[in-house]
């Protein structure tokens, strides 16, 4: 079987099943988001110097590649409506708008933080939501859904109901415990919902935080010991995040230490300055 057979195959069984949107969505999901940060890395990087750097305008404004994303997305999105379905349109719309979204998610942390944390340590983030977005999006293809809807007679719709509801708790607790990848999964698969709302909360979540510490010591204990600082999986999340994303400079918080305290220098040179300039125009004592 020669390769183009393959993909005529493959691309056959995503028209039968209507899945072609959802790829294409997924394939532009994925190499934009793949350009921009290897775009990004050479930009940083002084083995490069002729790669080309970020937009800004002559006023000195940056224009961040999430505008460019968002821009994108709204116009496949518009078009995509325009053309009610019809092909090849439909297609074309499908992978720009994952173009867009790739870009815009690369900066989720902007989102989150309203700074250019790109480089930080909270830049991390936007490579944990990359990884959510596409695991949602490859759950989507393979078929897993949240639940089935069933409105034949009034109590399939009343079960439908029942099941959602137990559905959005167990991934609400998950993402109160911070435990983000049981919550999205689980969001398809259930059973992985619950076992994630069943087991501790990481220490610093917000479960925790309301349900352990003077309330509860001992499971806070329990939690701290459970996710202890530079725990294994922690360190194997740091180095794929450096493999995808590089490795951060100082973060935000470090940043604000920084400038506080050249501040507080520079008030006190001035104040020492001022007080030069008083000693000197002071009259002598007779």
């Amino acid at each position: 079987m020669s390769t183009a057979s393959i993909f005529t195959d493959f691309w056959d069984q995503l028209v039968e099943h209507d899945e072609q949107g959802l790829f294409l969505v997924l394939a532009g999901f994925i190499l934009s988001f793949a350009f921009i940060r290897m775009s990004t890395r050479l930009m940083r990087s002084p083995k490069v110097p002729w790669w080309p750097g970020s937009v800004v305008s002559e006023s000195g404004v940056h224009l961040h590649h999430l505008v460019f994303g968002i821009v994108t997305m709204m116009v496949a999105g518009t078009l995509g409506f325009s053309t009610l379905g019809a092909s090849p349109w439909i297609e074309i719309c499908a992978f720009a708008f994952g173009i867009g979204a790739g870009l815009t998610i690369d900066e989720f942390a902007l989102w989150v933080y309203l700074d250019d944390v790109y480089w930080a340590e909270e830049g991390r983030s936007s490579i944990d939501a990359t990884v959510i977005a596409a695991a949602g999006m490859v759950l989507l293809l393979l078929g897993f859904t949240p639940f089935d809807f069933d409105t034949s007679s009034a109590v399939e719709i009343a079960g439908s109901i029942v099941t959602l509801l137990i559905v959005l708790a167990m991934v609400a607790i998950c993402f109160a415990k911070q435990r983000l990848m049981h919550g999205w999964v689980g969001f398809f698969f259930l059973p992985i919902a619950i076992y994630g709302a069943s087991r501790l909360g990481k220490p610093s979540s917000p479960w925790a935080r309301r349900r352990y510490g003077d309330r509860d010591p001992a499971k806070q204990t329990r939690a701290e010991e459970r996710f202890p600082l530079n725990r294994r999986t922690d360190r194997f999340k740091d180095a794929f995040r450096d493999i995808v994303g590089g490795k951060p400079s100082e973060g935000v918080a470090a940043a604000q230490q920084e400038a506080i305290a050249a501040t507080r220098e520079a008030v006190a040179e001035a104040r020492q300055r001022a007080e030069r300039v008083t000693h000197i125009d002071r009259p002598p004592d007779r």
